[in-house]
């Protein structure tokens, strides 16, 4: 019995500092840990931030050149047909969200969502826009898009404006 309770003696004080070492030496590490992760996010936002905001300056230019005037103003020519002007429009839309598509990966969803159903919007303004001439499509589509509640395009831009904030 007492070889037991010499072996306790030793073993119980050496097991209390082994428990507090191990508890010291486990939250040492999470700090470090913490720490260099925070110094890894920072090296990321150094790079990362100027990819984002110029995805965000990026798509406010899609909203402005999306938007029925500036659209008129780079497509239109006196050659055109009215239904050739319409075919412009629309693939000018197309084109420039295709070559923004990428940019999602830098915006949030929810942006990315409301970018998609504007330039929908826009595009279903044009087809369902008429005239006998290139001006009065111009002119109808204007009318649509302002018979809305909400202009779609201000919406976006709104939008973009306020999610870029958000990094600053």
């Amino acid at each position: 019995m007492d070889a037991f309770l010499d072996v306790l003696k030793y073993t119980i004080p050496a097991l209390i500092v082994f428990a507090t070492v191990f508890y010291l030496f486990r939250n040492f590490l999470n700090q470090q840990y913490q720490i260099e992760a925070l110094k890894f996010r920072q090296s990321q936002n150094k790079e990362v931030l100027p990819l984002r905001l110029q995805a965000y300056e990026r798509l406010m230019m899609f909203c402005e050149r999306m938007n029925i005037d500036n659209l008129a103003y780079r497509l239109s020519s006196s050659e055109m047909t009215v239904m050739d002007l319409k075919q412009a429009m629309l693939i000018a839309i197309q084109q420039e969200y295709e070559h923004n598509v990428s940019q999602q990966v830098y915006i949030s969803d929810k942006l990315w969502e409301i970018i998609h159903l504007v330039k929908e919007q826009v595009q279903s303004v044009i087809l369902e826009s008429d005239g006998s001439t290139a001006a009065e499509l111009i002119a109808n589509a204007r009318m649509k898009m302002a018979s809305n509640n909400v202009d779609p395009i201000a919406y976006a831009k709104a939008a973009i404006r306020n999610e870029a904030q958000l990094l600053m």
